[in-house]
């Protein structure tokens, strides 16, 4: 396969662990027998600084070309002036909404290995494995902004259209789960709530295999550390996602570990992990490329179709965070150099063992 791909390493952290993910998909290339080309260009406060824009025409245009696009993150103390006309995240926003992006699918398992770091007691992380799917491109973010000397207000909005697209997603993933879906609103309170629960039950009743619950977004907050065993595909509107994904990071005892897909209709998507820019740390070679390269794989995945290559990544993953090298934020030393060392040796390991059962029934000496 050949596979036109952009990255969008961005501010503070995301040049380094983008590199690390880079360097995962040029070995799974290598060992597939693929050939990815990666086209490099700007976004966020680095695009402020030398264009003036957060995203510039050009990198807009090679976005839309390519068949997905992989970044790192935006931002950071230089560009923080929320009053400031012009900010790394409006570029994000932007590039979202051209790309059609409306899905974001952000999984969440907690490695038996990594249990302790998490804030809750390790029974209560038994067999967690959530896929929280997040509408990305309508509601408050994308709503109409005013502003006086007194007042502000940020629209919320909804259309019937918009939910049922992320809804149906939901509804699909969950049938390749375990066929469980739970959607998340303030139904009790707002009106795009109210329109949101009609709507999902509505597209609900063309998935009659797939058991379709409601929960309240307050009540969903606790239940997540509470029971996080209990779910399987949780779907909600894009500022309420925004919140209890962050939240639900902390089961897996740190934000550098997880990923995130942004998918539209078609095969193409933006992949990043799901942390910040992490300035304090940029640069120190310290950073966690775990998010970033299981959001490679996901990439793989969804936008190329390569479900081995794919399961490769995430098994070479799991050995790393079973046995180490760990970085600090998971109580370990290491520097994003040592863990994506380890992660491609176990990639030569996997494919290595995956060539030779298919050739010879064995696996490599």
């Amino acid at each position: 396969m050949r596979a036109h791909i952009v990255t969008l390493p961005g501010d503070g952290v995301g040049p380094e662990v983008t590199a690390a993910a880079v360097a995962v998909l040029d070995a799974v290339a290598a060992h597939y027998d693929h050939h990815f080309h990666f086209e490099e260009h700007q976004i966020g406060g680095c695009a402020i600084d030398a264009t003036g824009e957060p995203l510039p025409a050009a990198s807009l245009e090679a976005c839309k070309a390519a068949d997905a696009v992989l970044l790192g993150a935006v931002g950071g103390p230089k560009w923080s002036d929320p009053n400031a006309p012009v900010r790394p995240e409006q570029g994000l926003l932007a590039l979202r909404a051209a790309l059609g992006v409306y899905a974001n699918l952000r999984p969440l398992q907690v490695h038996p290995a990594l249990a302790e770091l998490s804030p809750l007691k390790n029974e209560k992380l038994k067999n967690v494995d959530v896929l929280f799917v997040r509408e990305l491109t309508g509601g408050a973010y994308f709503g109409a902004k005013t502003r006086t000397i007194d007042t502000a207000t940020d629209e919320c909005k909804y259309t019937v259209a918009e939910v049922e697209r992320v809804t149906r997603r939901a509804f699909e993933l969950a049938r390749e789960r375990h066929k469980h879906v739970t959607s998340v609103d303030k139904a009790n309170v707002l009106e795009t709530s109210r329109l949101w629960r009609s709507t999902v039950q509505r597209v609900a009743a063309e998935f009659p295999d797939v058991k379709l619950e409601h929960q309240l977004v307050d009540s969903m907050a606790m239940l997540l550390l509470t029971q996080p065993g209990k779910y399987d595909v949780v779907v909600t509107e894009n500022l309420f996602g925004d919140i209890l994904t962050d939240e639900a990071a902390a089961l897996a005892g740190s934000l550098g570990l997880l990923p995130s897909a942004s998918l539209g209709e078609g095969k193409g998507g933006l992949y990043e992990p799901i942390h910040g820019s992490a300035p304090d740390i940029a640069g120190k070679g310290v950073a966690n490329p775990t998010g970033a390269i299981l959001s490679a794989a996901m990439l793989l995945r969804h936008s190329l179709g390569l479900e081995e290559e794919a399961s490769t990544v995430e098994a070479a993953v799991a050995d790393v965070l079973e046995r180490g090298p760990h970085t600090r934020d998971i109580g370990g030393s290491a520097g994003t150099k040592d863990v994506l060392e380890a992660v491609l040796a176990a990639i030569d390991e996997h494919a290595c063992n995956a060539a030779a059962f298919l050739r010879w029934g064995r696996a490599c000496g």
